[in-house]
């Protein structure tokens, strides 16, 4: 005997359906009644577990239409190109991927001079609550939240690149606009991490309860010293990440990406 509650085992086995394919995206589930019958509980237990998949972001409910599976489209990221100046873009590398990959990016900006956190502080080298310069992205594909991007830069920067300072997107891209004014990004160390949301965070992505969030750091390094360090902020159910590294001459075009 299950010592789980009966609308989570209900809950459980319609996620695994869920998961495995048994309901497509945007297909309606069984009805109340239909869902009793197969778990032998009653409407209120069904009931209790639809909510808590559709709190999780699963499904969606309309009145008097039931429940339906919620169509998520997974938008992939290749982060070996990603701001890698050697791959023609034509200007910043969030909207060129997303208008490559057939959707519509959008994204919003907010700029200041802040006192720099401790976990960027330790990547950039300086002083933790020393002045540095936040860019800060929220970014959308096809109007769904996808992410946020805080990027600091440390103050001495902005003497040799003034602009990052100004509010509002540099249309070739932070890290080509450095590389034009003699500060070049020549390596970058990745740290990848999972966890579940902020409250901040879940607003601005829009995420239900049970959805994590993916943190991409990049700590960028001119030859002498670390220029940037930028954290991304994904919804964990609608971002896939991949890299390219060495020689994939033998890696079929037809394989999952």
């Amino acid at each position: 005997m299950s010592k789980q509650p009966k609308y989570q085992v209900v809950a459980d086995a319609l996620r695994r359906d869920l998961i495995e394919g048994t309901y497509a995206p945007g297909a309606r589930l069984p009805s109340e009644n239909e869902l009793s019958a197969r778990f032998d509980a009653s409407r209120n237990t069904i009931r209790a577990g639809l909510k808590l998949l559709a709190s999780e972001g699963l499904i969606s409910s309309s009145q008097g239409l039931g429940y339906e599976v919620r169509k998520h489209e997974v938008f992939e990221l290749n982060a070996s190109r990603f701001e890698d100046l050697s791959f023609p873009q034509a200007g910043d590398a969030y909207s060129t991927d997303v208008t490559n990959a057939g959707r519509r990016p959008h994204q919003t900006f907010r700029v200041e001079m802040t006192p720099t956190p401790e976990y960027q502080a330790e990547r950039l080298k300086v002083e933790a609550g020393s002045t540095s310069v936040l860019r800060f992205c929220h970014r959308f594909v096809d109007d769904v939240p996808w992410s946020t991007q805080a990027t600091h830069y440390p103050d001495w920067l902005v003497r040799e690149a003034p602009r990052l300072t100004e509010p509002g997107d540099i249309a070739e891209g932070t890290t080509r606009y450095l590389a034009g004014h003699g500060v070049e990004q020549v390596g970058y160390f990745d740290e990848l991490a999972a966890r579940m949301p902020t409250p901040d965070e879940a607003r601005l992505l829009d995420i239900g309860a049970g959805v994590p969030v993916l943190l991409w750091t990049r700590t960028g390094y001119s030859a002498d010293r670390p220029i940037r360090c930028t954290v991304t902020t994904f919804r964990g159910d609608l971002n896939r990440m991949n890299y390219e590294i060495g020689d994939l001459s033998a890696r079929s075009e037809n394989e999952p990406q």
